[in-house]
């Protein structure tokens, strides 16, 4: 099964594109494309290559060209030779990962350059000491336990079906490098400022210590202050970013010899009361209704890699003729490029953290639906809910905080999602702690689904097998319907395979709309005007077994006629 942009790729330019927009420089040396590959035993060492894959799609994928499961038992190898173009070196050369599941060590000549550990967020080597002239190797040696273990995997499963997917591993974002000067801007902090119309942009150094001049530069405006310190501009008479009006502003910061390009949004997020007293999500200053779907980021010819940029740019423009505004990304975290897309086509983001821990316990997620009570998340229950590894739970916060990091310059997300329905959750007040000291200026959903600790700012429901009457949350937090529907249709020619997993199963097109139609009118939009401040509609597209998407998994079919699903959306959206 493939989609439509399987078919134009060009081996020798795989997904081309400069992988991180909002840290721009004109060095950039693109390394996707063949490489060779060898699976071996764990304790075995490289010998030579099995064959070749397309780099960055994962082996166990069809576009990868080997469509082979990674074993929790074996070792996947990368390897390949490059050669620098003349006078690419400025300094220092920089070997980017997009992203790697799960452990990755990587050697270059025969050096060991480092490890890395988590398999959805980039990492970088500073190889210049290692170079050598003409031709250069590199190896990289990949191990991913999945769901064997308590690392953060998401809907991977060795055994996949129903709401568990194929796993995948190894390389699965772009591989490239760039040349910097020998001091260099490492990363840039940027804060949209919109009370007090200006922006704070912080260039942070490569050195430390250094306390170099930096220069800001927003379209006419020059800022002068120095690297490491926030730099404020005054952006008087700015144009807010919103879904309806993206607006962005493009901006050039220079530190010594090193100048990046980037842009930001003028945007602010929060939780406030209606005319009515009524708590709301608020955009601008404003009560803005969220209505959204469930994205899970798969394609069942690149599994956790689009395709192409065009493919990512499709899903998001897609949603967005269909009336929606915001995009729930599902227990994974994309590449940069897909956020870039979402800030400029104007689509909000909620951000879920990667589900990890131990064995999933459905008892323990599945007891709010049956009895109605949450558990308490800490210390006591932290084996009902697959946390007794103490790694695990280190290693979870250590991976939040870089995804927040990460995402913090994304001016479309609004919302952190740390846990999702009780899969490894675990002392949710301290994650919430955490993401507040390194971001304040977003919405959290502590809980999505359930097991609400009862913090925060917003309740968080999903409810699929009942029909949804809004309640008032009795903390006067903000009532977010985080997942609903996932109404199953299957398109024959266009699934993935026989089995069919859905919330409610309809034989045609018509009927699926119908229902659709009632859904909404009978309960949705009813409860936005008692109250309901967002929805999350599952989902985007199918994905495996799951036949509940808009769209087919290939993206050849969309169920529901686009017009019919935007009025529908227009009656939430009204007075947005």
């Amino acid at each position: 099964m493939k989609t439509v942009w399987a078919d134009t790729i060009d081996v020798n330019a795989v997904l081309p594109e400069y992988p991180r927009p909002q840290m721009e420089r004109d060095s950039y040396l693109n390394l996707n494309g063949i490489w060779e590959y060898a699976i071996t035993k764990a304790d075995e060492e490289y010998a030579g290559a099995d064959g070749e894959i397309l780099v960055p799609f994962s082996p166990e994928s069809p576009l990868s060209g080997v469509e082979r499961m990674l074993k929790p038992t074996e070792t996947l190898w990368y390897f390949r030779r490059f050669t620098l173009p003349v006078g690419f070196n400025r300094g220092r050369i920089l070997l980017h990962f997009g992203a790697v599941d799960q452990e990755a060590i990587v050697c270059l000549n025969g050096k060991l350059l480092g490890t890395h550990r988590g398999g959805y967020l980039p990492f970088s080597f500073d190889i210049t000491d290692v170079l050598v002239n003409g031709e250069n190797e590199l190896l990289v040696k990949v191990r991913d336990e999945s769901d064997t273990s308590f690392h953060s995997r998401g809907k991977q499963k060795t055994k996949r079906g129903g709401i568990w997917y194929t796993p995948q591993s190894g390389i699965w974002q772009t591989v490239w490098c760039e040349s910097v000067p020998k001091e260099y801007i490492m990363g840039l902090r940027i804060t949209p400022l919109y009370d007090e119309s200006s922006v704070e942009i912080c260039a942070f150094p490569s050195n430390a210590d250094s306390d170099a001049p930096c220069i800001v530069r927003v379209g006419d405006v020059v800022q002068h202050g120095t690297a490491g310190m926030p730099i404020r501009v005054s952006m008087e008479g700015f144009r807010p970013w919103s879904p309806e009006q993206p607006n962005l502003y493009d901006f050039e910061v220079r530190v010594g010899e090193d100048c990046v390009r980037s842009y930001f949004g003028m945007r602010k997020f929060g939780v406030g009361k209606d005319k009515n007293g009524i708590s709301r999500l608020f955009l601008n200053g404003k009560p803005y209704f969220h209505t959204g779907v469930l994205d899970q980021g798969y394609w069942p010819d690149g599994l956790y890699t689009a395709p192409s940029d065009e493919a990512m740019i499709c899903d998001i423009e897609t949603m967005k003729a269909m009336g929606f505004n915001m995009l729930r990304k599902h227990i994974k975290v994309e590449p940069l490029r897909w956020y870039y897309h979402c800030d400029r086509l104007g689509m909000l983001v909620w951000q879920d953290m990667i589900n990890g821990g131990g064995k999933y316990k459905t008892t323990t997620v599945s007891m709010p639906l049956i009895t109605g009570k949450h558990l308490n998340d800490g210390e006591a229950n932290y084996r009902r809910f697959g946390r007794e590894d103490e790694k695990g739970r280190k290693e979870y916060y250590e991976e939040l905080e870089d995804m927040v990091g990460l995402l913090y310059n994304t001016p479309s997300v609004a919302m952190w999602v740390p846990f999702n329905e009780g899969w490894g959750q675990f002392d949710a007040a301290e994650a919430v702690r955490r993401i507040l000291a390194m971001d304040d200026s977003r919405t959290i959903d502590h809980a999505s689904g359930w097991h609400d600790q009862g913090i925060g700012t917003v309740q968080s429901l999903h409810v699929y097998f009942r029909p949804y009457r809004f309640k008032a949350d009795k903390f006067g937090r903000a009532v977010l319907l985080s997942e609903f529907g996932g109404y199953n249709c299957r398109i024959d020619g266009h699934s993935f395979n026989k089995k069919d997993y859905g919330y409610k199963k309809f034989e045609t097109k018509e009927a699926l709309l119908q229902a659709y139609r009632d859904l909404y009118e009978k309960e949705i939009i009813p409860a936005k005007e008692q109250g309901l401040a967002a929805t999350v509609y599952t989902q985007l597209s199918d994905v495996e077994d799951e036949l509940n998407g808009f769209l087919t998994y290939d993206r050849a079919v969309e169920k529901l006629p686009r017009e019919a699903v935007r009025a529908l959306n227009e009656k939430l959206t009204e007075g947005n």
